[in-house]
């Protein structure tokens, strides 16, 4: 493994404490919701620890074509994160300057222990089989050993589960997550927002799991109780006419 001083792609400046949110990008379809809420994150300040699980690599090239290898992670995370939903490479501007990246099986990573300084984490997409694993409280790899810390430690977790239809297993440990403090929160897309563009409906969701964190955001025009079209984003180039 490569030296771990390596994994990260800088400091955030200053001398404030880092304490970065989590992203656990698991197997399921929807890896550009994962993307959307990173580049959500950065746009925040807010700084990220990335985790990606083997399985969400193969679907990541299934969907997009595009690979994320260890030892080049910052140029393929930087290709994916500028790629938008429809798959136009080059639509985001992306600083990697708060990401730092942990390779899936570093069980000794700093997420592991509860020590480390972490806000919370967000697992998106969340697959049935990371569902039922943090369920469980299994630690087979670092995105699990990762919820069940934060889950230990009282801190926000949101599960971003991207199946249909849902069988009762799946249920049943849906509803220990959210009994065990957990957010769950499914990739359901809305409308009102005045979607357009597949872009829209992937910030919804994305915007979404922010707002479950608490971090603003500007992904997508929330609900004032009055009817009116028209979408902003944060590329500003949907907006009311």
């Amino acid at each position: 493994m490569e030296p771990r001083e390596q994994h990260s792609a800088g400091r955030g400046g200053g001398s404030k404490a880092r304490r970065p949110w989590v992203v656990g990008v698991s197997g399921a379809s929807g890896t550009p919701y994962a993307a959307s809420v990173i580049r959500g994150l950065l746009h925040a300040g807010e700084d990220v620890d990335l985790v990606v699980s083997r399985a969400a690599r193969l679907t990541l090239l299934d969907e997009t074509g595009l690979t994320l290898r260890d030892a080049h992670w910052q140029d393929d995370l930087r290709t994916w994160l500028a790629r938008g939903a429809d798959g136009a490479p080059d639509t985001f501007e992306v600083d990697l300057a708060r990401v730092r990246y942990w390779a899936a099986g570093d069980l000794a990573a700093g997420p592991s222990s509860g020590s480390y300084p972490a806000k919370g984490m967000l697992i998106v997409p969340a697959s049935t089989a990371s569902v039922a694993g943090v369920a469980l409280g299994l630690s087979k790899d670092l995105l699990q050993r990762a919820a069940s810390v934060t889950l230990k430690e009282r801190r926000p977790l949101v599960v971003v589960v991207r199946e249909t239809p849902l069988n009762g297993q799946t249920l049943k440990a849906l509803v220990t997550l959210d009994e065990a403090g957990a957010v769950v929160l499914p990739a359901s897309p809305a409308f009102y927002a005045g979607a357009t563009h597949i872009q829209d409906l992937v910030d919804f969701v994305a915007g979404r799991v922010l707002d479950a964190a608490g971090v603003p955001h500007q992904l997508y025009r929330q609900w004032e109780g009055e009817l009116r079209g028209g979408f902003g984003g944060l590329d500003g180039s949907r907006r009311e006419g």
